[in-house]
């Protein structure tokens, strides 16, 4: 199941219980939606509560993110099973996603809230 909102520094994605292929679908609309209102949205992902994903969900994830990977700024994931961390970080380095981890949603906002150096 997914909870998708709109933020000013680009989208808070919550992810509960088993992540699907149709769950994806969903974030890909609305971060495709997201991109055309704002240049390279961040994205936080709260997988916190998320138990299990399929794997057609795996592979489009990395289909959609080496297609799009220039297109997100900064990822913050919040994450407390080491397996779903571990499958994170194997689809961020097969997608050259740069991704920040931290233990609760409050340390991602606030990561995001601050105002990318250059």
């Amino acid at each position: 199941m997914i909870s998708i909102r709109e933020q000013n520094y680009g989208l808070d994605v919550a992810l509960f219980n088993e992540f699907t292929l149709a769950d994806f679908k969903l974030l890909e609309q609305a971060l495709i939606k997201r991109q055309a209102e704002q240049s390279k949205p961040d994205l936080l992902l709260d997988m916190a509560e998320l138990k299990d994903f399929t794997l057609d969900m795996a592979l489009e994830e990395i289909r959609f993110m080496r297609a799009h990977e220039k297109d997100v700024g900064r990822v913050a994931l919040v994450v407390s099973d080491v397996w779903i961390k571990l499958a994170a970080h194997i689809a961020g380095l097969l997608s050259n996603t740069h991704c920040q981890y931290f233990g609760t949603l409050e340390e991602a906002q606030a990561w995001l809230a601050k105002p990318l150096a250059v």
